[in-house]
C-alpha cells in the first residue's frame, strides 16, 4: 500500500500507546513516540508555571514542528502517538485559560503555530480516542505510572472537553473517532473486525 501519515490523538488513558502498538504489529508500521526532548524549561516551568509556560510551550512547538516534517519526508508508513495540534489547541490552551500564559504571549503563540500549520501537510488520517473521565481515572490508576497519580480529576475534565471541542472543529483530514470503553479492539473480536474495517478504509 502507498505509504501514509497515520496520526493517533487523545487525552491520557484513553489507549494512544496501545493503539499505536497495535497498528504497527498489525500493518508493520512504523511508531513514532511523543518525542522525550530535553526542554530547558521544564525544572524552571514545574518550579514557577506562570513565568515559563510560555517558553517551555514554543520549545515543544518547535520540536513538534520539526517532527512533523521529518514525517512528511517518511518513506514509510508512520504512526504518530499525540500531534502538534495538541500541543497548542489543547495544553497550550489549557495554560493560558488557567491563567498561567497571558493573553499577549498567548496570541503570539497561536501566530506563530498558525503560520507553521499552513506549512504542514496533515495527516492522512486522524485517529481520535475518546473515553469518559471516570475510565480515564481508572487506567490511570491500574497503569500506576507514578508522575501520573496525583494529576486531578479536575485537570482530565479540563483537557477533555478541550479535546471534544477541538475534534468538533477538526477539518484538517478525514477523521476515525472511536470510542476505547465501548469497544475494545484488543479483547473483543467484533470490535477488533470492526476497527480493522474502519482503518483499512483509509489504508
Amino acid at each position: 500500500m502507498a505509504k501514509k501519515f497515520i496520526a493517533v490523538a487523545g487525552n491520557m488513558g484513553v489507549g494512544k500507546t496501545s493503539l499505536v502498538e497495535f497498528l504497527c504489529s498489525q500493518y508493520g508500521f512504523a511508531p513514532v513516540a511523543e518525542p522525550n526532548v530535553a526542554n530547558p524549561y521544564l525544572d524552571d516551568f514545574y518550579e514557577d508555571f506562570s513565568r515559563y509556560a510560555f517558553h517551555s510551550q514554543i520549545y515543544f512547538l518547535a520540536h513538534k514542528f520539526r517532527l512533523h516534517k521529518e514525517l512528511e519526508r517518511s518513506e514509510v508508513t508512520v504512526v504518530q502517538d499525540r500531534t502538534i495540534y495538541e500541543d497548542a489547541e489543547i495544553f497550550a490552551r489549557n495554560l493560558y485559560a488557567s491563567k498561567h500564559i497571558s493573553k499577549r504571549d498567548f496570541a503570539t503563540y497561536m501566530d506563530l503555530y498558525e503560520a507553521m500549520r499552513m506549512d504542514l501537510s496533515p495527516p492522512d488520517v486522524m485517529i481520535y480516542l475518546k473515553c469518559p473521565v471516570s475510565t480515564i481515572r481508572k487506567r490511570i490508576k491500574a497503569r500506576g505510572r507514578p508522575n501520573e497519580q496525583a494529576v486531578p480529576p479536575a485537570y482530565i475534565r479540563r483537557l477533555n472537553r478541550l479535546y471534544e471541542k477541538w475534534i468538533a472543529g477538526y477539518s484538517l483530514s478525514p477523521l476515525l473517532i472511536w470510542e476505547t470503553h465501548k469497544m475494545d479492539y484488543l479483547t473483543d473480536l467484533v470490535a477488533h473486525i470492526r476497527f480493522r474495517k474502519a482503518i483499512e478504509a483509509f489504508l
